[in-house]
Formats: C-alpha cells, sequence, structure tokens
C-alpha cells in the first residue's frame, strides 16, 4: 500500500513535469489540465512545490513558472489552453521544436498546435516544409481570422483564435 508522502510526491511530479516543460503556464490551466482533480488538491500540491524551491509564482499574472526562462512565452501559452480544451481525450502532451509548439496524442491522432503570428505566414509555412515532418493533424492558432486565406499548410484540421483567459473560436477553412 503506498503512503500518503508516495502519493503526493507522484501528483506532485506530474505538475512539476507540466511546468518544467513548458516554462510557464497559467494558475487556470493547471486546473484544466488535471480535471479529475478537485482545486484545493492541485492548490496544495502546488504550495508544496513552491515550499520546496522547485517552482515559482507570479501573483500579478497568475502563473508559475520553473525560473529557467526569463520571459513567459506568449505563444506557448495560448497553445496550453487548446491542450487543456482537448485534456478529456489526450494520452501524452509535451513541447516541441520551432514552428510547432506543442504535440499531444488524442484517440490514438497525433496533434500539432502551431502558432502563426499576423504577417508571419509565410515564415511558418517555409518552416514546416524545410522540416519536412508531417506527424499529423495540425491545429493553427491565429490572431486574426483573415490570415486564414493566406495561409497553404497541410493537415489543418482547425484554425483557431486564443484569448489571454483561454477563450477558443474554432474556424474551418472553406
Amino acid at each position: 500500500m503506498k503512503t500518503r508522502e508516495q502519493i503526493y510526491n507522484r501528483e506532485a511530479a506530474e505538475i512539476l513535469r507540466d511546468i518544467t516543460t513548458y516554462h510557464y503556464i497559467r494558475h487556470e490551466q493547471l486546473l484544466r489540465l488535471y480535471p479529475q482533480k478537485r482545486r484545493e488538491v492541485i492548490d496544495n500540491l502546488l504550495s508544496y512545490l513552491l515550499r520546496q524551491g522547485r517552482i515559482f509564482y507570479d501573483p500579478v499574472r497568475d502563473w508559475y513558472h520553473d525560473g529557467t526562462e526569463e520571459y513567459a512565452d506568449l505563444e506557448m501559452l495560448a497553445a496550453l489552453w487548446i491542450l487543456a480544451d482537448f485534456i478529456d481525450r489526450t494520452e501524452y502532451h509535451s513541447a516541441t521544436d520551432f514552428p510547432i509548439k506543442l504535440l499531444f496524442f488524442a484517440e490514438g491522432e497525433t496533434y500539432e498546435v502551431i502558432y502563426v503570428p499576423a504577417e508571419k505566414e509565410t515564415l511558418i509555412e517555409q518552416a514546416l516544409l524545410q522540416s519536412g515532418e508531417e506527424n499529423g493533424k495540425r491545429i493553427l492558432i491565429i490572431e486574426d481570422t483573415l490570415q486564414i486565406e493566406r495561409l497553404h499548410i497541410a493537415d489543418v484540421v482547425a484554425y483557431c483564435t486564443v484569448s489571454d483567459t483561454g477563450e477558443i473560436q474554432y474556424y474551418k477553412h472553406k
């Protein structure tokens, strides 16, 4: 039988993995990434990691971080909202290399989350072509719906806009 400490350490390790993988993560995102756990449990685990000095908290922005990056990657934070939207079907997720921000597996499919800044459509298209990788279905985060017509990327299943608070609007190309 596992002790409370062993269970606590395993659960804390899962949260620590997410924070160290993505470097910055909003409190609400952590809550949504663990829908099976009560808010109090998540908050206790975060307090435990803070007391150990394993993570840090910015109360102004309400995000946790691992202290390895000077600034939060706002594009990654947007990608994390997409992940949170799919978390109930997700088996595994991780950060990856440019131009793909995040990769996750859900229901036997691979999904790539790619952030496309305005006026950088061609750069992202070329980076994807040069990488030669086509790992799965692509979800493109755009800043403006007008970008959809300027993008010519294979295997896109959805375009979306993401607000700072996690509101997501999904679009399909006609």
